[in-house]
This record gives structure tokens, C-alpha cells and sequence, in this order.
């Protein structure tokens, strides 16, 4: 796919099934960088936002498609203690350690390991993250593998393993918008239907309060589905004024370490739908509030406010902190394992 300026060969590899779906998978973050998707006439676009060379990537951290870790999401200071002792992450995010910090994942070149084609086209990537490379303890395995089947469904599975008691929470950070990149539209009209009756307030600096508030009658309701920008401006809610939209973790209903239903987006303008099944206790959902048009993705388009939606499965964020979340809690006799599937389908006009 490109080199970067050390010289690094960064690879692709495109899994495709019999019915005109396609996903792509770049070595650099063992990102998703595309994925082709036909509309209810059958037209093929990219419903995922991104760059199209790997110097891009790195270049301005948006996160697009990127695996991230080895904690997805934020930790208050950069600050946790595990088994009596006290650990400094990177803080990259104000005073706070966001998405692995600045040795992240995203950032590593990953090794292809695995390759099939067939009616369950897969990549499997790895990577080793060394003791205490960004402040975490221990030395982290990690596989990521995307497959791609002929019933339309994506599944993303990550695993992991550690020499020493850590902590670990990875996840994908893809940014949808089922219109696809010819419309060049935002995914405000998007239905967004979501199996969480909980969410987790946040801080004005994002990090949770610790409390799990109910969502029935609130902005954060998507039982039934609903337009996600029907809320997204309500000055009346103190959470989406801090979110500047939503920047949310939701509490999945049901026992985590199941895959089970999480949530349903639905495009009516194109027809596409995508269903989202997971094993996380949590996803969090990101509308693309920071993105301010100063940012050129794939084909020079400038990204805006809420162009693309995140769902990203997930244990708790702060849940190093927060004993009654959710533990992300890895020792050497465990492995770690997150797996979430996307079902592909037509939705209701």
C-alpha cells in the first residue's frame, strides 16, 4: 500500500465475498480502510472513513479503522494501580491516556500472519508489545483477525496474552457512514438502534462519574430506532453539551463474554443496514464531534462534524480505576478475547 519515511513496507490485503462486499486491511494499525458495501440497488461504495495512503495516517491521529490499545478508550490522568503498584501511562488526551497514548497500537506496523480466501475470507495480524512500552506492565501478544463470509457478516476478533498482570481493552475504531463516500453526506439521518437500557455519564473531561444512568427518556434512548441527529443538539442535556454530541459508553444488556445484539444503524436514503453483535460489556458511541473539516480524507473530501459514526466494543473507560466496572484486568494464565460481528442487510425505507 505505500512505505512510510523509514522505509517500512506497509501491506494490504482485500478479503471479498460472492456478493459484492469487500474489506480492506492495512498492516499500519491493522487498520479497516475500506469497506465496500451495495446499496438496496446494488451500487458498491466505501462506508468507512479514512485516508488513502499510510503517511496520512500518521500524519494527524484520527483513529480511522485503526485497532486501538492496549486500553481503547481513556484513563483518567494516565494513572492506575494494579497489585499494590502505581503505573504512568502517556497522557495524550489533556491530563488524560486515550486509545494506548502515543504508542499506541494504531501506530505500530503489524505482521500478516494469516491469509484465506473462500466462502470465510480471513487476515490475521499480530503484534508484541514490550514490557512496559507506554507505561503498561508486561509483555502483550496480540492477534487480530478480520473474516469476511458469503452471509454478509464481518467479524473482528482480537486476543491477547501477557507475561506479567496487566491490563488490556482493544477494539476497532471505525468510522461508518452507510451513505458511502459518493454521498458525502453526514449520518445525522442514519436510525441508530442500540440494546442498552444503561449508559455511563462522563466528567467534563470525558472520564466516567461512575455512575450507570438509566437512557429510558433521555437523549440517549435508541431502544426504538431513531435519527442520530434528533438529539444530537439538545442544549438541554448537560451530557451531550460535555460530548459535544455523543461520546457515550452504553452498557450492553446482556452477560458479557457473549456474542450478542448491540446495535442496528440503518441508512434509509441508500437502503444499507448494519447490525453489530459483541462480547464487550460496552460500546461507545462517537458521532464524529471533533471532526472540523481541517481534517482531508480519501480523495482529498474534508471530514466534518458527525460525516461518520464509531461504535466501538469495549470494557468500561477508567475501569482500572473504577472497581465496580467491568475488570480489564489480564493475567498470564488468561487470554483475552473481544469479538464483535457486523451483519450487513437492506433496511426498511
Amino acid at each position: 500500500m505505500g512505505v512510510l519515511a523509514d522505509g517500512r513496507l506497509v501491506e494490504k490485503v482485500t478479503l471479498a465475498n460472492a456478493n459484492g462486499i469487500s474489506a480492506t486491511v492495512m498492516t499500519l494499525g491493522a487498520t479497516l480502510q475500506a469497506l465496500h458495501v451495495p446499496d438496496r440497488d446494488g451500487v458498491i461504495d466505501d462506508i468507512v472513513l479514512g485516508h488513502d495512503t499510510p503517511d496520512e495516517y500518521l500524519a494527524r491521529v484520527n483513529y480511522f479503522g485503526v485497532t486501538v490499545g492496549r486500553y481503547a478508550n481513556r484513563i483518567a490522568h494516565g494513572r492506575f494501580t494494579l497489585d499494590g503498584r502505581d503505573y504512568q501511562l502517556e497522557t495524550n488526551d489533556g491530563p488524560h491516556h486515550l486509545h494506548g497514548g502515543l504508542s499506541g497500537f494504531d501506530r505500530k506496523l503489524w505482521t500478516i500472519t494469516s491469509v484465506g480466501e473462500g466462502e470465510e475470507a480471513h487476515v490475521e495480524l499480530t503484534l508484541v508489545s514490550s514490557d512496559g512500552e507506554g507505561g503498561y506492565p508486561g509483555t502483550l501478544r496480540v492477534t487480530a483477525r478480520y473474516t469476511l463470509d458469503d452471509r454478509d457478516q464481518l467479524r473482528i476478533d482480537y486476543r491477547a496474552t501477557t507475561d506479567a498482570p496487566t491490563i488490556v481493552n482493544l477494539t476497532n475504531h471505525a468510522l461508518f457512514n452507510l451513505a458511502g463516500e459518493r454521498a458525502r453526506g453526514d449520518v445525522l439521518t442514519h436510525k441508530l438502534t442500540l440494546h442498552a437500557s444503561r449508559y455511563t455519564p462522563v466528567d467534563p473531561t470525558l472520564i466516567p462519574t461512575g455512575e450507570l444512568a438509566p437512557v429510558a427518556g433521555t437523549a440517549f434512548d435508541f431502544a426504538a430506532p431513531r435519527a442520530i441527529g434528533e438529539a444530537i443538539r439538545d442544549g438541554n442535556d448537560a451530557q451531550i453539551r460535555i460530548g459535544r454530541g455523543y461520546d457515550h459508553n452504553f452498557v450492553i444488556d446482556g452477560t458479557p463474554g457473549t456474542l450478542r445484539p448491540a446495535a442496528l444503524v440503518e441508512d434509509p436514503a441508500s437502503g444499507r443496514a448494519m447490525e453489530m453483535l459483541v462480547t464487550a460489556p460496552g460500546v461507545q458511541v462517537y458521532s464524529g464531534n471533533f471532526l472540523d473539516g481541517t481534517v482531508a480524507g480519501k480523495g482529498g473530501r474534508l471530514y466534518r462534524q458527525s460525516d461518520g459514526l464509531a461504535l466501538e466494543p469495549q470494557c468500561f473507560p477508567d475501569s482500572p480505576n473504577r472497581p465496580d466496572f467491568p475488570s480489564s484486568r489480564l493475567d498470564p494464565d488468561m487470554e483475552y478475547v473481544n469479538t464483535m460481528l457486523l451483519r450487513f442487510s437492506q433496511a426498511v425505507r
